[in-house]
């Protein structure tokens, strides 16, 4: 994990300020380095070969900096009997031989999260993101070539862009508390998409295509692996790529728990890989308390756990579910609460740290956790993509219920109608699948790269920490898509075949219980000072420009879903658009110091 930066054509040497704006990222040095035509910078945060692993790498003719981990380097070493020309033993040098042999074709090999940029022998630079975009990668072409960094901030510091606002992407935060695409609420910043790989040349993309962690295809169609080669395009619209192996046939219920302890064990196993101290964070529900119990299983000491709670009587607090799944696996189990005062001290430092903005308020406890974890674990498994791949949310059962019954699409609703429509762009999913993975296919191309996966990144990295996500990798993606309907969805259970499994695998995560869900109780922390902080907002540029004077109402008379999204935009955008310190901007909007 770490922060990586760069120009690519021109001859502004732009890598130096941007990776000082990325420091946080990589607390364990920078390194900047000028080639032919490129310069590429690295903030490093020391996870494999601590000594070697220094990047700008070079290896068979290449460099590459990268952010994030490659799980099956070790794999990859072995099938292509590298071991004599390994010089390090860094996670990412493999890719740099395997590119030499068989250039662009080598990442899809890849099974990790990533964000990187690598330029050939022959001058060719690539840039490319996972499949299901869990590590972060922004670019801007402009008259000098093309840059590209793990943050917006990066840019700016750089004096390479403005921050100016882009406002339909503003509604689209107000709306759904993310923006969707690969447009940022930054004008001229886009994302790289994910599992989207461009070709640069002279600082232009010229070349370009998608890479899927899901579309499984039938037996025999096409290559062995389910992989297509380039395709002419790149962009938002450019073409998908299968990504993943055939899907399971349907088998017996005990085949398929089988099969599926497996694929989560195996999973589990490559994403402990690392050379510093790793655990997990705990929920009460089913997603962590799965990994948990495999890491339990795979780990002689007990694994570190954290937990968050709430004491105030209106919050979900799950730290009894989580003790009580602690016990039954012998974890190291460790609780942290959040109360007020955290929330009004965070409040800004969240907001500083997520320039690419979420106003999802789980955000909230899981910089607390991080903050907790800091200086005992480096790298944290989380549970994040379980619901998506496994049919967890109750949204997915109501979309298979007719609409007598209270069945409705699974899509946001109370936006205005230019961003839902953005939405249900992004959201479009291929022809042929069911109605459940439909729904499904929305939330893995909008939310959970552009809010769940954008929390974990920056909430942990403003502390030094690496958020690592079993659920998220290409094998349990294959298996998990390639499941019948019902194996997900039944009987007014989502997750069926996950829940069947935790049953036998750890009965204290007690699987068949109604889920709790996940809140945060913001609202009884903002209406005391609503109407004060109604008189400040106003005020506030930005939302000016997006609200006007509805702004002060929706804080007078809004509850939770309307003050919260409001209050975290006003404070982002003080310190993002207009530069002020992170308490400052709190003190601005709300009146209070920190």
């Amino acid at each position: 994990m770490c922060g990586i930066a760069g120009q690519l054509g021109g001859e502004a040497p732009a890598a130096e300020p941007m990776i000082r704006a990325l420091a946080h990222r990589g607390p364990d040095g920078v390194r900047v380095e000028a080639l032919a035509g490129a310069s590429l910078a690295h903030a490093r945060l020391s996870i494999i070969d601590l000594e070697g692993g220094w990047q700008p790498l070079h290896a068979a003719g290449g460099t590459v900096v990268g952010n994030g981990e490659i799980y099956n380097y070790l794999e990859l070493a072995r099938d292509f009997q590298l071991g004599d020309r390994l010089a390090t033993g860094s996670d990412f040098e493999p890719l740099l031989h395997l590119h030499a042999q068989e250039g662009e074709a080598a990442f899809d090999r890849l099974r990790g999260m990533y964000a990187l940029c690598l330029i050939g022998p022959d001058g060719r630079a690539w840039l490319a993101r996972d499949p299901f975009g869990i590590k972060p990668l922004y670019i801007m072409e402009h008259a000098g070539g093309l840059a590209f960094a793990s943050e917006p901030r990066a840019f700016f510091a750089a004096g390479l862009m403005r921050a100016e606002l882009d406002e339909a992407a503003a509604r689209e935060l107000l709306s759904f508390n993310y923006t969707v695409g690969e447009r940022t609420a930054f004008q001229g910043l886009r994302r790289l998409a994910p599992g989207e790989v461009v070709e640069v040349r002279d600082g232009k993309i010229v070349a370009g295509r998608r890479r899927r962690a899901l579309l499984p295809r039938p037996a025999g169609e096409g290559d062995p692996e389910g992989v297509e080669g380039a395709l002419p395009a790149h962009g938002p619209d450019a073409p998908s790529v299968a990504f993943a192996r055939p899907p399971p046939r349907a088998g017996e219920e005990r085949d398929l728990i089988a099969r599926l302890d497996a694929v989560l064990e195996d999973s589990v196993r490559v994403h402990q890989r690392s050379d510093v101290p790793y655990g997990l964070f705990l929920s009460g529900g089913i997603d962590s308390a799965a990994i948990a119990t495999l890491m339990a299983r795979l780990n002689e000491r007990p694994v570190t756990a954290f937990t968050c709670g709430f004491d105030v009587p209106e919050a979900a607090d799950e730290r009894a579910g989580a003790e009580r799944i602690a016990r039954a696996l012998d974890l190291d189990w460790r609780e942290t609460t959040f109360g007020e005062a955290d929330f009004w001290r965070i409040l800004p430092q969240v907001a500083w740290a997520l320039d690419d903005p979420t106003a999802d308020y789980a955000t909230l406890p899981t910089y607390k956790l991080a903050e907790a974890a800091k200086g005992t674990l480096t790298v944290v498994l989380t549970g994040e993509g379980g619901d998506e791949l496994f049919g967890g949310y109750g949204r997915y059962r109501r979309a298979l219920r007719p609409a007598w019954l209270g069945g409705r699409p699974a899509e946001p609703r109370g936006a205005d109608a230019a961003s839902l429509e953005s939405w249900r762009r992004a959201a479009k999913a291929p022809p042929g699948l069911t109605q459940l993975q439909q729904a499904q296919w929305a939330d893995i191309a909008t939310w959970l790269p552009n809010d769940l996966l954008l929390k974990l990144d920056r909430c942990l990295m403003a502390h030094g920490l690496e958020g690592r996500t079993p659920f998220l990798d290409p094998e349990v993606a294959a298996f998990a898509w390639g499941l019948p309907d019902r194996a997900k969805v039944r009987g007014g259970y989502g997750k069926w075949l996950l829940r069947k499994w935790l049953e036998r695998a750890c009965p204290a995560a007690s699987p068949w219980a109604g889920k709790q869900g996940f809140t945060v109780p913001v609202d009884a922390w903002i209406a005391p000072r609503a109407g004060d902080i109604a008189a400040r907002i106003g005020k506030v540029g930005a939302v000016r420009r997006i609200l006007g004077d509805e702004a002060a109402v929706r804080m007078r008379e809004g509850g939770p879903g309307q003050r919260w999204p409001l209050l975290f935009f006003a404070v982002w955008a003080l310190i993002h658009l207009e530069g002020a310190e992170p308490g400052a901007a709190l003190s601005a909007v709300a009146g209070m110091e920190v």
